[in-house]
């Protein structure tokens, strides 16, 4: 996190650095699309203004500030192949554009080789082990909601070398993280998944069903709908908690065996791998008895409109798509530059199928609202920003930290 950050704000200093030296390139200040970023949610840091103060102390204009897994750095980390790669994707970072309109990059202002420089160790995959000693590799954070939200690639791939087996996670649902890991992750990585495993929680079945099990079902349903449209085999897995009780648990299993879909229920979190026995044998039989027919939603040939709507009106049950002025104008210069033919990443709140983090259960026929499309030309794809979906998080009323404390022998509460 400390390397992408140092990395990402090098680039916007070096940015502020040119425009102060008298702005060979004539770039319009309106139009800087680079922000910084900080790895901490600070919703005051949204929209702010620098470089006041007088000539010395830079050109005042508007910035925006990002939160550190938001950064199209973090993106291109855990899309890499190795250095030279990552290089290559620094390059043609877009960082503004001249009163012409012409895009500047990373490469324009010299500062692929200095980036590349503070991300070389963050490049190399971080290796854990769980408490029983099962090896691990937990290397990236790009958030699902507004990135393609799944470990490195780098890691993903030593792991393939390294095991039988690798399970990796795809984050915030199936219309999010496992349709963003399918769509961009397996096709960058040239990976082919031989499964699914969709963890589903009673508290979240509950949550979309007005707090029935059985009401939220139909929540469940699409998203295994979802992962039909890709042509893996499913198992569903239940993470089972404390509170959750044995009927409930029983109208899942029953739901999953009506619809000839596997489901085990797994006590992980309290019985290390003892409590994934279950999951672990199925999945292993569904693995091998139930070859994938794996396939992308989308061809790269498609218009944006065409592949936006796709995964829209498949993924969420979206009726129709409205595009902002500024989403209209975005299309328009994203298919001047040449950058229309890349794959989509939505940005959308997790909190629902829809654009409406309200809008629980299975809502269909809804509106889907795209405001604006930022280019990730370095990471390679295109992201619509939909709702009120922001890359800058803001913190609740009662933050974590109120509760979070550090006793005089260096014990830490409160974290969970």
């Amino acid at each position: 996190m400390h390397a992408i950050t140092s990395a990402h704000n090098l680039l916007a200093s070096l940015l502020d650095n040119h425009i102060h030296h008298g702005d060979a390139y004539h770039i319009d200040p309106r139009y800087i699309v680079w922000p910084r970023v900080l790895d901490i949610s600070d919703r005051a840091l949204r929209r702010v203004v620098v470089g006041l103060g007088g000539p010395k102390d830079g050109v005042p204009h508007e910035e925006e500030f990002a939160i550190t897994p938001a950064s199209e750095i973090m993106a291109i980390l855990c899309l890499v192949k190795n250095l030279k790669d990552l290089k290559k994707r620094l390059a043609r970072i877009i960082v503004a554009y001249t009163y012409e309109n012409k895009p500047i990059t990373a490469s324009d202002l010299k500062a692929v080789g200095a980036m590349a420089v503070v991300l070389k160790d963050a490049l190399k995959p971080n290796l854990v082990q769980t408490i029983e000693g099962v090896p691990a590799f937990i290397h990236g954070g790009p958030f699902a909601n507004i990135a393609h939200g799944t470990n490195s690639l780098i890691a993903t791939k030593m792991a393939l070398k390294l095991a039988d087996y690798v399970v990796t996670e795809a984050g915030f649902g199936s219309e999010l993280g496992a349709e963003k890991f399918f769509n961009i992750v397996c096709r960058i990585g040239d990976l082919k998944p031989d499964a699914v495993v969709l963890v589903v929680s009673i508290k979240a079945l509950k949550r979309n069903g007005d707090g029935d099990v059985k009401k939220g079902l139909p929540n469940l349903e699409k998203h295994l709908e979802n992962i039909s449209f890709f042509g893996l085999p499913v198992i569903v897995t239940i993470n089972h908690f404390i509170d959750d009780t044995d009927k409930e648990i029983e109208i899942v299993e029953e739901y999953c065996k009506s619809k000839n879909i596997p489901v085990a229920v797994a006590d992980i979190w309290s019985q290390g791998s003892e409590g994934g026995i279950e999951l672990a044998g199925k999945l292993v039989s569904l693995i091998h008895n139930n070859p994938t027919k794996f396939h992308y939603l989308y061809g790269l040939n498609t218009s944006v409109k065409e592949k936006i709507e796709n995964i829209a009106k498949k993924m969420y049950d979206a009726g129709r798509i409205v595009y902002t002025v500024t989403a209209e104008q975005d299309i328009k210069l994203c298919e001047k530059l040449g950058l229309d033919k890349l794959p989509i990443c939505i940005a959308k709140t997790q909190y629902s199928l829809s654009d409406d983090p309200k809008c629980l259960g299975r809502p269909e026929g809804f509106k889907i609202t795209v405001r604006e499309i930022k280019f990730s030309a370095g990471a390679g794809f295109l992201v619509p920003m939909t709702g009120k979906i922001t890359t800058m998080p803001g913190l609740p009323a009662k933050p974590t930290s109120e509760n979070i404390d550090i006793d005089e022998k260096g014990n830490i509460s409160g974290l969970y």
